[in-house]
C-alpha cells in the first residue's frame, strides 16, 4: 500500500473514526448476544464473530467504513443447522460459506449488483429501517415505567448535541449520560447484562469437532450456500447504502473476498457467520466514521470492553441502546421515498412496497430483494414489449410493400409484432426491414418465420432486409427454413 492510499484508508480521519469504532463496539454488544439467542448458540460465538469480521474486513474489505458482524439475516439461516446437529457443525459450515464467498468474489460476482433496481434498493433500505425499529419492541415491553423516559433523554442527546458540539459523537455522550443517571438514580431498569454472560478468554484457533467425510460435507452445504449467497447480497446492497452516504466508489468483488476470508477465519475461531451490518454501518457514519480504522477499532474496543471492561459494559441501559438504535431506524428509512410515491411510476412503487412487504414478511434480506428484482423484470420486459413499431409504405403501382420494424423482438413483443401485417393483402413482393430492430429470442425467429410463411403461402416473395449481426446469427441458427428465406446476401441493407 501507498502512502497516500495509507493516508486516504487509514489516517485521514483518526480521532472521528476511533470514537465512532468506540460507539459502533458498545451497540454491537447487545446485538451480538441477541443474534446467538437467535441462533441457538452461547453468547460468546456471535461476540467471537463480531470481533473477528470486524477486524479482519477492516484490512481486507472493499469498503471502508462498512461495519461487519454477526447478523439476524444470518442467524435465522443457522437455526436448524444449530438444532438438528449442533454447533460444531456451525462452525464448519461458517468456514466453507467463506470458502464459497472467496471463489465468488474471485468470479468478479460483485459487478452484477449494477442490476440492482434502484426501487428494490430503496425497498431493502426502508425494510431493514423497520426491521431494526421492531426489533427493539422486545426492550419496551413489560419493563419498568422508568425505561420509557430513559429512551427519550438518549433521543434528545442524540439530536441535540450535534447543534452545539460535535468533537464526540452524540451516541457516545447518550449513552454516558443516561448510563450515569441510570447508576446515581439507582433506577432498577434491565441493562446489557441481562442479555447474557460475556466471555473471560480471547478466542483460540481451533478445528471444529466433525467428521472428514462426505455425509458432513452433504449437512453443511446447502446451509453454506444459503449463508453465502444472503451474506454478499446483504454486504453489497449495505455497501452500495454507504457509498451513497459517502458519496464515496466501494470495491464489491475485493469486498466479496473480505467477507470470505473473515468468515473463514471466523469458523475457525468459534465463531458464527456474519456479513455487512445496516444498523452499525449507519451508527459509524453517522457519528463520523469513515476510514478502515474506524471498523478496526469498532472490532477491537468490542474486545476489550468484553474482557476487560466487561463489569462496567454490563451497566449500560438497554434504554440507551434502545435510543441508538431508534436513531439508526430514523436515519436508514428513505424519507423521500414516500414524498414521491405519486410522481414516480407505479411500477416502481409496487416493486418497493412488494420488497419491503417480503422483507418484513420472511424476515430475509436476501428473498425481499431477490423477489424485487424479478418483479422489476417483468415490469420491465413488458413496458419493452410495447415498444415496437412496423410501419409500411404501399407501392401499389408494382404490388410491393414494405414492412419497417423497429423496436426489441423477443417471447413478449411477438404477439404486437404479428398482429401489424395484413397477410390477406393481394402483393407480389413485401420486403421486411428490420434496420431498426433486434431479434432476442427462439420465440422471436419462430414470428419471423412465421411472416415469411404466411407471405409465401399468399404467393407474395418476401426480403429481409437490416438484420444486424447477432439477430442474422440467430436466425440463420434456429430457423425452420433459413436456407431458402434467409441467403447470406439478403442479411444486411438493401
Amino acid at each position: 500500500m501507498n502512502t497516500k492510499a495509507l493516508q486516504r484508508e487509514w489516517l485521514s480521519n483518526i480521532r472521528a473514526d476511533i470514537l465512532s469504532g468506540l460507539v459502533v463496539a458498545l451497540a454491537l454488544i447487545p446485538e451480538a448476544i441477541a443474534f446467538s439467542i437467535i441462533a441457538g448458540v452461547d453468547p460468546r460465538v456471535g461476540l467471537y464473530a463480531s470481533f473477528s469480521m470486524a477486524v479482519i474486513t477492516a484490512f481486507l474489505g472493499g469498503r471502508p467504513g462498512l461495519i461487519s458482524a454477526a447478523t439476524a439475516a444470518m442467524a435465522l439461516l443457522m437455526i436448524n443447522l444449530v438444532k438438528d446437529h449442533g454447533v460444531e457443525y456451525l462452525f464448519a459450515a461458517t468456514i466453507l460459506t467463506g470458502a464459497i464467498q472467496i471463489i465468488l468474489g474471485w468470479l468478479k460476482l460483485g459487478r452484477k449488483m449494477k442490476y440492482v433496481p434502484r426501487a428494490v434498493m430503496i425497498g431493502f433500505v426502508n425494510a431493514l429501517a423497520i426491521s431494526i425499529f421492531m426489533a427493539q419492541m422486545p426492550q419496551l415491553r413489560g419493563v419498568p415505567w422508568q425505561v420509557y423516559p430513559l429512551v427519550a433523554i438518549t433521543l434528545a442527546i442524540i439530536y441535540s448535541l450535534p447543534r452545539f458540539t460535535k468533537v464526540v459523537p452524540s451516541p457516545l455522550v447518550a449513552i454516558v449520560v443516561v448510563t450515569l443517571i441510570s447508576l446515581v438514580g439507582n433506577i432498577e431498569v434491565p441493562t446489557v447484562a441481562d442479555m447474557g454472560s460475556f466471555p473471560d478468554a480471547l478466542p483460540a484457533l481451533r478445528l471444529p469437532q466433525v467428521p472428514l467425510s462426505l455425509e458432513t460435507l452433504q449437512i453443511i452445504l446447502p446451509y453454506s450456500l444459503s449463508l453465502s449467497i444472503v451474506g454478499l447480497l446483504d454486504t453489497w446492497l449495505v455497501a452500495s447504502l454507504v457509498d451513497e452516504l459517502t458519496d464515496t466508489p466501494s470495491d464489491k468483488n475485493r469486498e466479496a473476498i473480505g467477507q470470505g476470508i473473515a468468515n473463514f477465519v471466523t469458523g475457525f475461531l468459534g465463531g458464527m457467520a456474519g456479513c455487512g451490518m445496516i444498523g452499525q454501518s449507519v451508527i459509524n457514519i453517522k457519528s463520523g466514521g469513515r476510514t478502515r480504522l474506524s471498523t478496526l477499532c469498532a472490532g477491537v474496543f468490542l474486545l476489550v470492553l468484553i474482557l476487560l471492561l466487561g463489569e462496567w459494559v454490563q451497566q449500560i441501559p438497554m434504554a440507551a441502546l434502545v435510543g441508538v438504535m431508534f436513531m439508526v431506524s430514523i436515519g436508514t428509512f428513505n424519507w423521500a421515498s414516500l414524498q414521491t410515491l405519486r410522481r414516480v411510476p407505479r411500477s416502481e412503487t409496487v416493486v418497493m412496497t412488494t420488497t419491503v412487504l417480503v422483507t418484513l414478511l420472511t424476515r430475509n434480506l436476501g428473498l425481499g430483494v431477490l423477489v424485487g428484482i424479478v418483479l422489476s423484470t417483468v415490469f420491465f420486459t413488458r413496458r419493452i414489449a410495447k415498444v415496437v413499431f412496423v410501419d409500411s409504405v404501399l407501392r401499389p403501382e408494382q404490388g410491393y410493400r414494405i414492412y419497417s420494424v423497429s423496436g426489441q423482438l423477443f417471447f413478449l413483443s411477438v404477439e404486437q409484432f404479428l398482429a401489424a401485417f395484413d397477410f390477406q393483402e393481394s402483393l407480389s413482393r413485401v420486403k421486411l426491414d428490420l434496420t431498426h430492430a433486434h431479434i432476442w429470442d427462439q420465440s422471436a425467429v419462430v414470428a419471423v418465420d412465421k411472416v415469411v410463411d404466411k407471405f409465401r403461402r399468399s404467393g407474395a416473395d418476401i426480403e429481409l432486409v437490416g438484420l444486424n449481426e447477432s439477430s442474422a446469427a440467430l436466425l440463420n441458427q434456429l430457423s425452420v427454413n433459413q436456407q431458402a428465406i434467409y441467403p447470406t446476401a439478403a442479411v444486411g441493407n438493401s
